[in-house]
């Protein structure tokens, strides 16, 4: 049986050991008792902390006698140098709600229990529920009120605070891992949260970099807090990704950043720097009258569907003669962002629709400000970089879990979402792949 295997028949054996003692009747006295109230599934008296503690004490004997030689009771007993002397009782948080222990001893002192460690106040199940609360977007004292409301459970501010520390190595390991060395194109978007700086509150930008491989795979490359501004921040950026193995980037596409282009040429002297077209449209269009959207945004079109720089420019002109007198900021946007924009008219359709928009990272970003919107502000930014990376894991595993329970089923019956980001391949990658190999032979085809 396979690790994967092993965990799923469990929980099926479980269930069906359940429904063979519901079928049996056996649990019908039991089922009275819940319904009439006189028994309570979890809290401190609960049904549910009572079968655990029942089931742990019976492991934690089933340890002891295994570490003292023999059984309790056994005739053979006075025979061994070791004995059991009484138990010492322990209160274990668990998802259900407080949990007491009697944890056996021995004389000699000897017995260490692995089922439940020496020191060990919670269940592994708890820290758990603890994190997944944290990464679905709630505080540290929100989760103490929850667990308090729900399960009966106390835990203190700096206890839950310590669980959710511990991540944290996994978290750096992550920001640190190897990376590919060339990544043809990588899209850069950034959330807004807020974080504490000294006595005050700061608006901050949270960068995300999502890369995509040469098998078309996209994956989250990190994410940096902007502590300071433009080349800078960006330099330092450029720096931890070349550090983690990066040697070539083809594209790199954003929403004019400041100070990227810099950082990035000073990194990768032969990338290109493309400003994201789907950012472009809507900072032209920010201060465009509702009644005229549909027709400015259809004379955007020729703009950036134009076959070359020079088609380009003229429709950009005749844009101007239509529009310019009344939304003059829709023609400025577009001229200053011109140097950034026009190599994406260098490329085929095939290769445009890959790079023309970070809209992959925006929909990822939309969910993570549906989870950071009622956290109020973050201590720091380790913690900003702790929860992104924490809710991007939930995030895909969650949609992991629906695409599982619709395996078999015919495909216009699976409504399950695919993957966000992480792990996602680009439509028609090989096709765009075809296309950056004929426009960049030299630095694709040793990687291929």
């Amino acid at each position: 049986m396979t690790d994967e295997q092993g965990p799923a028949a469990s929980a099926a054996t479980g269930r069906d050991a359940a429904a063979e003692l519901a079928a049996s009747g056996a649990l019908d006295e039991l089922f009275a008792r819940i319904d009439a109230g006189q028994v309570q599934m979890t809290g401190t008296d609960g049904l549910i902390p009572g079968l655990i503690k029942a089931a742990l004490e019976r492991g934690l004997q089933a340890e002891l006698s295994d570490h003292l030689g023999y059984d309790r009771g056994a005739p053979e007993a006075s025979m061994f140098d070791n004995s059991r002397n009484g138990s010492t009782p322990k209160t274990l948080a668990t998802q259900v709600g407080p949990v007491d222990l009697d944890t056996p001893r021995d004389r000699q002192g000897t017995f260490t229990p692995q089922l439940v460690p020496k020191g060990a106040r919670r269940l592994d199940g708890l820290d758990a529920m603890i994190v997944s609360l944290y990464a679905g977007g709630m505080t540290l004292r929100d989760i103490a009120h929850h667990l308090h409301a729900t399960v009966g459970t106390e835990l203190s501010y700096e206890t839950i605070s310590k669980i959710v520390d511990e991540i944290g190595e996994e978290v750096l390991a992550w920001q640190r891992r190897p990376l590919e060395a060339l990544y043809p194109v990588i899209y850069l978007d950034a959330i807004v949260v807020k974080v504490r700086d000294g006595g005050h509150v700061v608006n901050k930008a949270a960068h995300l970099a999502v890369g995509v491989d040469m098998d078309g795979v996209k994956h989250v490359l990190g994410i940096w807090v902007q502590t300071t501004e433009g080349a800078k921040f960006w330099a330092s950026v450029c720096a931890d990704l070349a550090n983690r193995g990066i040697r070539d980037v083809l594209i790199v596409c954003c929403d004019g950043l400041t100070g990227l282009p810099e950082a990035i040429e000073a990194t990768w002297s032969a990338a290109t720097v493309q400003t994201c077209v789907v950012h472009l449209i809507r900072a032209s269009m920010r201060f465009v009258g509702y009644g005229d959207r549909k027709a400015v945004a259809a004379a955007l079109r020729p703009i950036y569907a134009a076959a070359d720089v020079a088609a380009a420019q003229a429709a950009l002109e005749a844009f101007e003669d239509l529009w310019g007198g009344k939304y003059p900021h829709a023609v400025s946007t577009w001229r200053a962002a011109w140097e950034r924009f026009t190599p994406f008219l260098a490329f085929p359709p095939e290769l445009r629709r890959v790079i023309y928009t970070t809209n992959a990272i925006e929909s990822l970003n939309y969910q993570l400000r549906k989870i950071i919107k009622n956290r109020g502000h973050f201590p720091n930014d380790t913690a900003v970089v702790k929860l992104l990376w924490l809710a991007i894991c939930t995030i895909e595993d969650k949609r992991a879990r629906e695409r599982e329970k619709e395996r078999g089923r015919p495909a216009d019956q699976r409504k399950a979402p695919g993957r966000l980001v992480e792990g996602q391949i680009v439509t028609n990658w090989k096709k765009a792949l075809a296309q950056l190999a004929i426009a960049y032979p030299d630095r694709i085809n040793p990687h291929l």
